[in-house]
């Protein structure tokens, strides 16, 4: 009995030793080739995000056992990931090509954090690598906040055989530091290929000092702004010296400084009409007495060429910025019609009413703020006829405000808007479910924003109606330069916006 108790207990631990070894040999069923831990090279160590953006650690593993698994780890960014290779490869991998993003909160608070990145081979071998993620990435370009419109022609006008020198304004701006600033006016000695280093700060202004010969000729110029990221932001202009200019476009200015030029997101200064060689009209919605108005070739200074009152004799105008005094509008609440001729230096002026002035809509069909959707058809349920900014659909139309005094001027509430952001919008009806285009106004393009057309493909029409129209869909898609809070302003009857800050 003994003996057969001893043979029995034998045939136990025998086969429960054939199941651990069994078991490990289904564990470890990948033989050897060299033994050797993983190797990996990570395309860094180091990686720059920031808060709601990704990060992508990337690297090529290798390994002649075969790799089975990758984790990576970070336990104050929730991080525990396993990559099993043999999961999903059907076997171990000799070489992996590692690309893994991970997304981090638009709250998060951290300023840095080490993901730990271990590869593990068949073998249970291990190599581990610490790659360090900070908070200090740099995502935007450089911008322009103020310079001179890229494409645009800057004239500096001949005066009595000489041309007065051009100070050109440029402010820039980027989210980290900026780096430097190069200026390039092609045949004009003493400013090709310059370069003004900048000492890492997230904005700069420079008055480039411009002098150029008083002889007809165009120079293009280049102007490029770059970060430390290397990012940069290019105008291309040209630079004409020249007697008049037909300018293509002319605008009209409420404001009197550069900076009030320049601190909207779009619509100042005001586009007017160019209706025939050297002829312009603007149309002009005047709030309250005094308003001090000036013309201008260029939108986003003063200079070199300003139209205002010639001072030695108001009944005509002069482009010199230095001597133009402002054209006055004193009567309120009316829309003025300005007529000038740049060559002839002339001009006139007259007012018209709130009421003369015309809206795209029928007036007998359609009252703002009051109903006129017959939801169901049945007259049990109206919506009311409002419009306003909307970036997908009817339904999410915030509707704008009517100005108590003119009803043809409407505006939003105040909204944030951050530093790079791009917006996505048209001027459209608010209705709770349907594409239901009682009005609708779109830009000339995404990005130009000089006049909202009304779509004349949607609705009813107003044959009235003389201001701008249009029969393409367009969104308008301007990029915020400088963050904060704007207000958008709208008038209906002229077909023009403004995009300010509060």
């Amino acid at each position: 009995m003994r003996t057969r108790f001893l043979k029995v207990s034998l045939l136990c631990v025998l086969f429960a030793t054939g199941v651990f070894v069994t078991g490990c040999s289904d564990d470890n069923k990948y033989a050897d080739v060299d033994g050797e831990a993983p190797v990996a090279v990570l395309k860094a160590d180091h990686i720059q995000s920031g808060a709601g953006h990704d990060f992508t650690i990337e690297g090529t593993l290798t390994d002649a056992d075969g790799i089975s698994a990758i984790k990576l780890e970070c336990a104050d960014l929730y991080l525990n990931k396993t990559i099993d290779l043999i999961d999903i490869y059907g076997a171990p991998q000799t070489s992996y090509d590692l690309s893994y993003k991970f997304s981090l909160a638009k709250d998060e608070v951290g300023e840095q954090f080490t993901v730990k990145v271990t590869v593990i081979d068949v073998g249970g071998r291990e190599t581990s690598q610490d790659v360090l993620i900070t908070m200090d990435g740099d995502f935007e370009n450089p911008v322009f906040a103020v310079a001179p419109e890229d494409g645009s022609l800057v004239a500096m006008l001949l005066r009595d055989g000489s041309v007065d020198p051009y100070d050109m304004q440029l402010q820039l701006t980027d989210d980290r530091a900026l780096k430097s600033l190069y200026l390039d006016i092609e045949g004009a000695a003493g400013y090709e290929d310059v370069v003004i280093d900048i000492d890492s700060v997230p904005s700069f202004t420079y008055t480039w000092k411009i002098e150029l010969p008083a002889e007809k000729k165009d120079y293009p110029a280049t102007i490029v702004v770059t970060d430390y990221a290397e990012k940069t932001d290019t105008v291309r202009c040209t630079i004409s010296v020249t007697d008049v200019v037909d300018f293509e476009k002319m605008y009209l200015a409420d404001v009197a400084t550069d900076a009030e030029l320049n601190s909207d997101v779009f619509g100042v200064p005001m586009l007017v009409n160019h209706v025939g060689e050297y002829q312009y009209e603007a149309l002009y919605y005047n709030a309250k007495s005094g308003t001090e108005i000036y013309f201008l070739p260029q939108n986003t200074s003063f200079s070199p060429i300003c139209y205002g009152l010639d001072p030695a004799n108001n009944e005509r105008l002069t482009d010199n910025p230095s001597l133009a005094e402002p054209i006055v509008l004193d009567q309120a609440n009316v829309y003025y019609k300005i007529d000038f001729n740049i060559l002839e230096k002339t001009y006139s002026m007259s007012v018209y009413s709130l009421e003369e002035a015309q809206d795209p809509w029928d007036p007998t069909v359609l009252t703002y703020g009051e109903k006129c959707f017959d939801l169901w058809g049945d007259g049990s349920e109206y919506i009311n006829f409002t419009f306003g900014l909307t970036s997908d659909n009817p339904t999410g139309v915030k509707s704008f405000i009517q100005d108590e005094t003119n009803p043809h001027l409407f505006y939003s509430e105040p909204m944030e808007l951050a530093s790079g952001e791009q917006m996505n919008f048209i001027i459209h009806n608010y209705h709770t479910s349907e594409w239901w285009n009682m009005v609708r106004w779109c830009s000339n393009t995404e990005t130009d924003l000089d006049v909202f057309n009304y779509y004349t493909q949607s609705g009813s029409q107003n044959d009235k109606y003389t201001g701008p129209k249009t029969g393409n869909d367009v969104w308008s898609k301007p990029t915020v330069t400088v963050g904060g809070t704007y207000r958008f302003y709208f008038d209906s009857h002229l077909g023009r916006a403004k995009l300010v800050k509060e």
